[in-house]
């Protein structure tokens, strides 16, 4: 199962171009060992499992179930999350990837000393001058220490040609230079060597200046787009108002005319005791004349040794058109998913916010209901009966935590019914009209002052109809009926099915009022 998940991201990472893992490229001299390890990926739960090697060079496979016949033919040894090539060459060359782990080697086998391969393959090392110094063989791509069978033979060091001592009790200024060491190993009798070129640095003692770059950078070499801007930080550190900080291109000096495609220019700032300039490279556009170009940041020093920094251009792979157009239609697809969720459960999800973040009304409004049922006349039969009025307030304020103004309860007998109206209306965050048949309230008469004042107050208004008049401005209803209609919001009861608290009617209704003002009552449905 593994290996058929592996070469489909395989197959996918051929067809785009792009490759979800983390990609290492690693450079051997042919004839030598390379060693690659698979490390434990955290984010991973597959810590335990079986790690999976393939390799691009042969058949997409599992290599460690290779019999040990296949692999010593192919000049492999596959032990666990180790992958050793004990003498790299031409035919080794490619892609290694494992799995879990998500990481994928691109090994290069160096059969001429190219450029590109000796700056790969050498490693800086600085001493200071008349200071004990030990120089440190590179442990890179070496094989772990658990493989058996493999075992060290130590490390010789030589520069030129000649045998040298990696220790040096008091390192001087014509120590430095390039120095050679070589690690062997013994496997079934047969030794084998890895090298590595370590290059040594002799600086005097004392403070002196240095110059950085500051661009992400790898080994000295920038990745850009053809006629991208591009600007490269050179940060130096100086001690003496007489340093500066200049750019070359491998002939000449950078020009600071910005009138120029490839000009620099600095900024200065610091004390008396330390001066911190960063001189910056600017290519309006990168061109391919700039790739063949090597670009050196040099600190001219007064006191002291001068400090350089070299980089290179090279040409990123331009994004391919496939990949690009897929990642808009993905992204425009994910758009028009969310926002057609969002329109048909924009409901669902306010009230579930409402209730899962407990997002209810405070009392610093004055007010003291969260709502004013108050019944209107239809004129059909097909108004809420009693009993079917008498649920609805029931689950408002039993179900859902509702504080809800009533006027046969909490209106005072013996007050006018216009007045004792408005009070509930001032006292309420919002206002339902309930259909009932008979009429229970104060009458449909007073539907034109309660307009005037739900219009005056901006009161939020909850207008329920039923099946049989669901078009408040068809005709059929009075004018004070259709004029609120067009200002509230409008839920329709429909019978028997709209009884059940998780029925359509009931979120529409608790999605159009005002959240309850405490949730002391509130009853979530399960």
């Amino acid at each position: 199962m593994m290996e058929k998940i592996l070469m489909i991201l395989i197959l996918l990472t051929s067809l785009t171009g792009v490759c979800p893992w983390r990609t290492r490229q690693t450079y051997v001299r042919a004839g030598e060992m390379v060693a690659l390890y698979c490390r434990h990926d955290r984010r991973s739960s597959h810590g335990d499992a079986k790690v999976i090697w393939t390799s691009s060079s042969s058949q997409e496979r599992d290599l460690a179930d290779m019999s040990s016949a296949e692999q010593t033919q192919m000049g492999l040894l596959v032990r666990g999350r180790s992958l050793v090539i004990l003498s790299a060459s031409v035919n080794h060359q490619g892609n290694y990837s494992c799995f879990p782990g998500r990481l994928w080697f691109s090994l290069i086998v160096c059969t001429t000393q190219s450029r590109e391969c000796e700056e790969r393959t050498q490693y800086p090392h600085i001493c200071y001058r008349q200071e004990a110094c030990t120089l440190n063989c590179p442990e890179v791509n070496i094989p772990a220490v658990s493989i058996t069978n493999i075992t060290s033979n130590g490390i010789i060091w030589n520069k030129e040609g000649e045998p040298k001592d990696g220790y040096f009790s008091s390192v001087e200024e014509n120590d430095h230079g390039v120095y050679t060491c070589t690690r062997s190993y013994l496997y079934r009798r047969q030794e084998y060597h890895m090298t590595f070129t370590v290059v040594l640095q002799v600086k005097p003692k004392g403070k002196f200046g240095q110059a950085m770059i500051l661009s992400p950078c790898r080994n000295g070499v920038l990745k850009v787009y053809l006629g991208a801007t591009l600007v490269v930080d050179c940060k130096a550190v100086m001690y003496s108002d007489f340093d500066d900080v200049l750019w070359f291109d491998g002939k000449s000096e950078v020009e600071t005319n910005n009138s120029f495609p490839v000009f620099y220019n600095y900024t200065r700032e610091g004390n008396a005791a330390e001066i911190k300039m960063t001189a910056s490279l600017v290519f309006k556009k990168v061109s391919e004349e700039d790739l063949s170009k090597t670009y050196t940041c040099r600190l001219d020093a007064v006191s002291g040794p001068s400090s350089f920094v070299t980089i290179t251009l090279a040409q990123k792979a331009p994004i391919s058109s496939l990949s690009l157009a897929l990642g808009i239609v993905a992204v425009m697809l994910v758009i028009v998913v969310t926002v057609v969720v969002s329109v048909k459960l924009k409901m669902d999800i306010a009230l579930f916010l409402r209730g899962t973040f407990c997002c209810y009304r405070s009392t610093s409004d004055g007010k003291s209901y969260d709502a004013f049922v108050m019944c209107y006349k239809s004129d059909t039969d097909a108004g809420l009966n009693e009993d079917d009025r008498k649920c609805l307030e029931s689950a408002l304020e039993e179900r859902f935590g509702y504080t809800l103004c009533l006027y046969d309860r909490d209106v005072s007998p013996g007050k006018a019914a216009a007045e004792a109206v408005l009070d509930c209306i001032e006292q309420s965050r919002a206002v339902v009209l309930v259909p009932t048949s008979p009429d229970p309230g104060p009458g449909s008469g007073l539907l034109s002052a309660i307009h005037a004042a739900l219009v005056e107050r901006q009161t939020r208004l909850i207008f329920i109809q039923t099946e049989t008049t669901e078009a408040p401005r068809s005709g059929s209803l009075p004018e004070a009926l259709q004029l609120l209609g067009e200002a509230g919001d409008c839920v329709t009861w429909k019978g028997m099915s709209s009884m059940p608290h998780s029925s359509s009617f009931w979120k529409q209704l608790r999605y159009h009022l005002p959240a309850p003002r405490e949730a002391s009552n509130v009853k979530l449905l399960p």
